[in-house]
């Protein structure tokens, strides 16, 4: 058995703080067993490499490719690029790949983003197989070939190629946080039809300025300001390896994400002959309410990126995204999960029209909403949490959703637990059609959650 802490392995990817649970040797030997597992269970001989520009990414990456070579494998190296960029490169060479980061989380997480069959990442059971053979430790050996090559072009080119500005050119704040994207963002922005002001556009993985995670109101507080102060059209923020988004309006409010996944579908509802579209289960009704009006249909579907973009790609549906600010656009082309391609398709709608951003949403309804509160809780508990509320919402005889957590619904709003996937934490999020209405739904089941959040054998 190897020596690897198996609480690294999520539902759909490898996570965990660095050099705790994750370190040099954590990644040799995830090289060492992913090049072996691509050989005997997909006769695979070649994969995709890339890292993020976190502090312990290049080291974890270096060590990540002596076990990979190791293997046997033969490697694509593809060295700094966002996550988008490396799930281009396994479309483009119709490739398996492994990306070293951590997404939105914490400066001192790192990880491992990866496919075995393609460009979506693996999920669920394929990771908990490929965690037993892992631990099962019976590798093969060899001398893989390493061969180093720069997709930047490429992938900047596939960006804009399918992009059909107006005539109306608008300004633009981008603010990628200091994670990956920067190295891209002014090759990109400086080259289409737009003004772009930039914000924390020095990498920098420690992330001095504020939290990767654009899902956060708080992290968009210095975009909201230059927004304002700059007079823009729109502001985009980008996590820390450039595969969620949030968006800023003119008047520096923070655009709902499912106003803004709206605003894309009207945009192409009547091009595109699937009129079908998915979003995940933390999403407001108001997805739901809009589709039904347009004539179009909804999937309301379970959280993560790897299961949300396997999902649109099975269905072969238009375009999909997550409550989180992963978005995923199939109507021109495979996608990427881009946040910068998300970004250039609303400036593509807005550079068609004069009409402010504000104005283009303010028809969408709007419910009272709580945002998305983490509440801390073990691994080995918070998904007994989430059974407690289940039961007590069977016994009580509620609708209820349970592809992802627990979703239950009253004639006047709708209530989700689910254990994170990505971190010892609780999600809580309840939405009504009044105020009085979620804070009622927060009485409820606050108490309830702090009441069940405990060692079961103190229950």
């Amino acid at each position: 058995m190897n020596n690897i802490n198996t609480e690294i392995f999520r539902a759909y990817d490898i996570r965990g703080t660095y050099p705790t649970t994750i370190n040099e040797q954590t990644a040799f030997t995830v090289g060492k067993s992913y090049g072996s597992y691509l050989q005997e269970k997909y006769n695979k001989t070649s994969c995709i490499v890339s890292h993020d520009n976190r502090l312990s990414s290049e080291t974890l990456t270096q060590n990540l490719i002596k076990g990979l070579v190791s293997s046997g494998i033969n490697i694509v190296s593809l060295g700094y690029t966002t996550t988008p960029m490396n799930y281009y490169a396994r479309y483009l060479n119709q490739m398996p790949g492994i990306m070293v980061t951590a997404s939105h989380n914490p400066k001192d997480d790192n990880g491992f983003k990866m496919s075995f069959d393609g460009m979506i990442n693996a999920r669920g059971e394929m990771i908990e197989d490929f965690k037993n053979y892992t631990i099962a430790g019976n590798f093969k050996n060899g001398q893989g070939r390493i061969t180093n090559t720069n997709i930047t072009d490429k992938y900047l080119e596939y960006l804009k190629y399918s992009l059909k500005f107006g005539k109306n050119k608008r300004k633009v704040v981008i603010d990628p946080g200091n994670g990956a994207t920067t190295h891209i963002i002014r090759k990109v922005f400086d080259n289409v039809f737009c003004n772009p002001i930039y914000i924390n556009d020095i990498s920098d993985g420690s992330f001095p300025n504020h939290h990767p995670d654009p899902a956060v109101n708080e992290n968009l507080v210095q975009l909201q300001k230059a927004v304002k102060e700059n007079r823009a059209d729109f502001g985009v923020a980008y996590d820390g390896d450039g595969d969620r988004i949030g968006v800023v309006m003119e008047n520096g409010e923070i655009l709902q994400i499912e106003h803004l996944m709206l605003l894309y579908i009207k945009d192409m509802i009547n091009s595109v002959s699937n009129k079908t579209f998915l979003y995940d289960i933390k999403c407001s009704k108001v997805m739901e309410d809009m589709l039904t009006l347009w004539g179009g249909k909804g999937i309301c579907y379970r959280t993560g990126a790897s299961y949300t973009q396997y999902k649109i790609a099975q269905d072969n549906l238009p375009f999909g995204g997550e409550y989180s600010g992963h978005l995923y656009f199939r109507d021109r082309d495979a996608d990427c999960g881009s946040a910068i391609y998300a970004s250039l398709r609303l400036l593509e709608i807005l550079s068609r029209t004069n009409e402010k951003l504000s104005k283009l949403v303010k028809d969408f309804p709007k419910y009272y909403t709580t945002p998305e509160i983490k509440i801390p809780s073990d691994d080995n508990i918070k998904f007994n949490v989430v059974e407690q509320i289940k039961n007590y919402a069977k016994l009580e005889n509620y609708p209820i959703n349970d592809i992802d957590g627990v979703r239950i619904t009253y004639t006047n709003g709708w209530v989700l637990v689910r254990a994170s996937n990505t971190g010892p934490n609780l999600t809580f999020r309840a939405e009504a059609t009044s105020e009085e209405g979620v804070l009622a739904l927060q009485n409820i089941y606050l108490p309830m959650i702090e009441k069940f959040n405990k060692p079961i054998d103190t229950l």
